[in-house]
């Protein structure tokens, strides 16, 4: 069983930005030549997030769209009363959403389904420089 740390580094136009990462994720897995494992993601910070879905234009808005509603951005938090930074709106979103993702490999291959790739999802309410931690467990 071998363990592999990498980390990928982005910088995100603020919310609402959907990246994929995918091909990122899946070229740090090629390089560490395993066959089959675990590759857990993790987005370092509490204002962005990491998911899945089909990364195409109308999904794209869809999920803003529905953060939008269930999170409003223009709204008063709490969170803002304290640091008043007017971003409680992008720490309850990443909460909600998650920070990190655990994808299975095979073959060395990413199982993931035809059309899932993986997605970091930046919530703050600027641009943000992000670092992505890929922690690789197999053989």
């Amino acid at each position: 069983m071998k363990i592999i740390n990498e980390s990928v580094k982005l910088h995100t136009k603020g919310n609402p930005d959907l990246i994929n990462i995918t091909d990122k994720v899946g070229g740090l897995l090629e390089s560490a030549k395993l066959k089959k494992g675990l590759v857990t993601v993790f987005v370092v910070g509490s204002t962005a997030a990491i998911t899945t879905l089909e990364y195409e234009p109308g999904l794209i808005k869809d999920m803003q769209e529905m953060f939008d509603k269930i999170i409003p951005q223009h709204k008063s938090y709490h969170h803002d009363d304290t640091w008043g930074d007017a971003n409680g709106f992008s720490h309850l979103r990443s909460s909600l959403q998650g920070p990190s993702l655990s994808i299975p490999f095979d073959e060395g291959k990413l199982l993931l389904g035809t059309w899932q790739q993986v997605v970091l999802a930046e919530f703050d309410n600027r641009p943000r420089d992000r670092k992505v931690i890929v922690h690789i467990i197999g053989e």
